[in-house]
């Protein structure tokens, strides 16, 4: 893994940094710490510059304020890499990576597994970094910073000694006129062998990920905090709905709690099937159902103590952003219909798009008005793994309410 050249962390004729003047609105953004320039926000030279392109980002004075790399397609058009006149070097890089590590020292004494690079929130922007009991996954999730995710790669290495580092690219090349777009490229094993899934210890809980295969390896680490909650409530003989349930780790930490019965739907079969093998302790508690949610749950009958609502992230786009709040309300609805007198609902929301304000507010509804029977009991925060570190990054929402006894 070889350090990528001081000027440009890309490869190929991307690498050398290409002039952008930004306007008031885009220095000032630059200023106050953000790290995204929105597709609105760039004028139609930015359309010249190649997909991936790093660039020297200018004011109206004719001064440097910052370095960064372009977007072709999405609706960010310019990710800063840094701040100031100063292009950003391998070894200011790596100790970001250094200090999102010491962020996560906490985290030790619970689990092995952990997010340890959280890209813009941790200053590396469009580069993840996952640990699962010595296997290091690196992610990058835009063009252009290839050469950024092998230093994160190589010096999570280093610091960690892990067994097996793997290589992930989460997107595709945009496609020249006249070209299809590229295809994505395929996983790449750096060191050692991670194996095809991978198991770690989270507290009381063992869980499995597909660290190279999946949606965040099938264990989002992300949702730590809500098997947290589960395992330490009070479940012995209840009854538990898990939809969406994926691989299943919400299941096996309301068994651990004491469910009597836990009835898993979603429409992987793949996933469902990691969960059966992993994730379910004891199989005369779990019912595991293969079925698209939006329609099994308007059918579903009985009551439940427990209801979790975790459906996968709707759009990226805020034009949709209307429509999607009105698919939430109805999903809470029905859901609500099944929880039994003085259980829970868990609602979730990985959508970026939709605001913890508008989500809360939409949560809100089972809660307001005259005879309204929930009451919000909790709002759990993000892991620390998944720090907050500009408005748009505070993504997963999870909102717990309960029912009345009565």
């Amino acid at each position: 893994m070889p350090e990528p050249r001081p000027g440009g962390l890309g490869s190929g004729a991307t690498t050398r940094p290409r002039r952008y003047q930004l306007d008031k609105r885009g220095v000032a953004l630059v200023a106050a710490g953000h790290p995204w320039i929105f597709r609105g926000g760039v004028s139609s030279a930015a359309a010249a510059f190649a997909d991936g392109q790093w660039l020297a980002l200018y004011d109206g004075h004719n001064q440097v304020v910052g370095h960064g790399v372009y977007a072709a397609a999405g609706a960010i058009a310019i990710r800063v890499i840094a701040r100031g006149p100063a292009r950003p070097r391998g070894a200011e890089l790596a100790a970001r990576v250094d200090a999102a590590l010491a962020r996560r020292a906490p985290l030790l004494a619970e689990t092995d597994a952990y997010r340890a690079v959280h890209g813009e929130s941790d200053d590396l922007p469009a580069v993840t970094a996952d640990v699962y009991a010595g296997v290091v996954v690196v992610q990058a999730y835009a063009a252009g910073v290839d050469g950024l995710a092998r230093l994160v790669a190589r010096r999570l290495a280093a610091r960690l000694g892990p067994v097996a580092v793997g290589l992930r690219a989460g997107h595709r090349r945009v496609a020249a006129p006249g070209e299809g777009a590229g295809p994505a490229t395929p996983p790449r094993v750096l060191r050692g062998h991670p194996g095809e899934e991978i198991g770690f210890r989270e507290g009381p809980l063992t869980l499995v990920a597909r660290p190279l295969a999946g949606q965040k390896g099938g264990a989002f680490l992300d949702l730590r905090g809500l098997r947290r909650w589960l395992a330490a409530q009070p479940l012995a003989g209840a009854h538990v709905l898990n939809l969406f349930a994926y691989t299943g780790t919400l299941g096996l930490a309301a068994e651990h709690a004491g469910a009597a019965r836990v009835v898993q739907v979603d429409r992987a079969t793949d996933a469902l099937a990691v969960a059966r093998r992993h994730h379910v302790r004891d199989p005369d508690r779990h019912e595991l159902i293969t079925a698209d949610v939006f329609a099994w749950l308007p059918r579903a009958s009985g009551a439940y103590q427990v209801v979790i609502v975790d459906p996968p992230s709707m759009t990226s786009r805020m034009e949709q952003v209307a429509g999607v709040l009105a698919t939430y309300r109805r999903l809470h609805r029905a859901a609500a219909a099944r929880v039994g007198p003085g259980g829970h609902l868990v609602l979730c929301c990985c959508t970026s798009r939709v605001s913890r304000a508008r989500f809360a507010a939409v949560v809100g509804e089972l809660t307001a008005g005259p005879g309204a029977r929930w009451r919000l009991v909790a709002d759990l925060p993000p892991e620390l793994d998944h720090p907050v570190g500009f408005p748009e990054a505070d993504y997963l929402k999870v909102m717990i309410l309960r029912r009345p006894d009565a």
